[in-house]
């Protein structure tokens, strides 16, 4: 039996492992984890993460040929193959600071695999790393080998929140990378045999580890960069009288750009997009490609103003002040059907919002509270201006509530702001939240979610990111 553990029992290492072990019985997998909180969330009926499908994978496989340890040394000794997937955050301070990937957690695991290793193995990048990674990790392991051998491989991820059990289930491509040697190849061929159980041979592509390393870098580069280019077209329209839904579609219909990722919205989140932008920048710059990195830079600073203009157009259509107004908050992860918070633009814009004082009530179905209040509180990183973080603390009780359905956030409130497409937002009894709402009753549609039309005609005053402005908002000042 094939034995693989994966070091990271995170987004990525828990549903892919899982999936492994659904799709190839005969292939014994563990997951390990220096967190025994999150490895014994693994172990109970209640996942430390949420995405649909997930738990029924889950069930069907742990405890026959899927196991979650806290036990790292004994199970990377015993492993065949060696999935490494572990937190790869921006650095935030040093060489690098507000760029640059922090490799530390992959360094830790590289040094216990050359520690404990008594036999062969193929280490895997399964996290998102630097192009050339895959040589730093080559020299850990060589210099401290005992005269082992190990092969690495660059295999990775290409999941998307809320999507992510059925992308691993259907994946547009594999991607496996590796040495060009006798030995890379046959370990590059012991990886692809594992995926080809359920994936076919046409979709796993082979590749240099350089080019595989990248190609994860770029694909997230150039889907952030088609977000930002519609949510810079959403501008234009609310300033012409354009419908950035109409532009939209009518682009999506020339099969070279194709209709995905165009939808409109208050910015991007998650947590690859703006990390593995700022990586690319990095890179470019220390190959002597300022011009490069310029250009990927304004993809992050769009995404930013897209954030600071829905805020200034919350503040400025309520007369200018939200002193004390409550204003509700819906939804708070970075995208429907997970509970990721990673990056959420929900983040900047409630802290936008308690900068002037509001009274925020947030809800999201999938979020607990703790995970919110720690995302408010936390110092955020400058990734223009390296070393200066946030100072400014929003963990301020009285100016944050959560609660645990839409109504009760609603009630009372003086606006509205969809900041995530849950699907149970389209569908709420609009008319009894504005009969609860003192007037003018606001909402401010993050998501292009709502009918508009529908809503105007109950009474609200309706902001849709990139579509014609309500006559109410016109004459309000303009937004900064």
């Amino acid at each position: 039996m094939v034995k693989i553990c994966c070091i990271g029992a995170g987004y990525v290492g828990g549903p892919t492992m899982a999936v492994i072990a659904y799709k190839c019985p005969s292939v014994e997998v563990v997951v390990v984890d220096i967190s025994k909180p999150r490895i014994n969330a693994w172990n109970s009926e209640q996942l430390p993460i949420y995405e649909p499908g997930l738990e029924d994978v889950v069930k069907k496989c742990r405890g026959k040929n899927l196991f979650f340890s806290a036990e790292i040394e004994k199970h990377v000794a015993k492993a065949d193959i060696i999935f490494v997937s572990v937190n790869t955050p921006t650095k935030t301070q040093g060489l690098g600071a507000g760029k640059a990937a922090d490799l530390t957690y992959w360094e830790t695991a590289a040094r216990l695999i050359a520690d404990v290793s008594k036999s062969a193995k193929i280490v895997v990048e399964k996290s998102t790393v630097p192009v050339k990674t895959a040589e730093a990790i080559e020299k850990i392991l060589t210099h401290n080998s005992k005269g082992i051998s190990f092969q690495i491989l660059s295999n990775p991820e290409f999941l998307a929140g809320g999507t992510a059990i059925n992308d691993l289930f259907n994946p547009d491509r594999v991607l496996i990378g590796g040495r060009e040697t006798p030995d890379g190849m046959k370990a590059v061929k012991a990886l692809k045999d594992i995926y080809a159980h359920w994936v076919p041979e046409e979709r796993i592509i082979c590749t240099n580890l350089w080019s595989a390393e990248l190609s994860k870098l770029a694909a997230n580069a150039f889907l952030a960069q088609r977000i930002s280019s519609v949510n810079a077209m959403s501008a234009l329209c609310e300033a012409t009288g354009a419908d950035v839904s109409e532009v939209s579609n009518a682009v999506g219909k020339d099969t070279r750009i194709g209709p995905k990722f165009l939808n409109s919205s208050v910015g991007f989140g998650g947590s690859c997009f703006q990390k593995d932008i700022l990586n690319l920048v990095y890179i470019c710059e220390c190959n002597g490609l300022p011009q490069v990195a310029n250009y990927w830079k304004q993809v992050i600073k769009v995404n930013d103003y897209q954030k600071t203009r829905f805020v200034n157009r919350v503040v400025s259509s309520m007369f200018n002040t939200i002193a004390n107004k409550k204003i509700a908050i819906l939804g708070f992860s970075f995208k429907k059907d997970t509970g990721d918070t990673r990056e959420t633009p929900a983040i900047d814009v409630c802290r936008g919002l308690l900068r002037d004082e509001a009274q925020l009530s947030i809800y999201d179905p999938q979020v607990p509270e703790r995970q919110i209040r720690d995302d408010l509180s936390m110092r955020k990183l400058d990734w223009e201006h390296p070393g200066h973080a946030s100072s400014v603390s929003f963990s301020a009780p009285e100016q944050i509530s959560v609660v645990t359905d839409a109504y009760q956030a609603t009630e009372g409130a003086h606006a509205i702001c969809i900041l995530t497409e849950w699907d149970e937002f389209r569908f709420l009894d609009f008319q009894r939240i504005y009969d609860s709402m003192p007037n003018p009753a606001y909402i401010f549609d993050g998501r292009n979610i709502v009918d508009v039309e529908k809503l105007r005609k109950i009474g609200f005053i309706v902001y849709s990111i990139g579509k014609p402005l309500d006559p109410w908002l016109v004459d309000m000042p303009a937004v900064v």
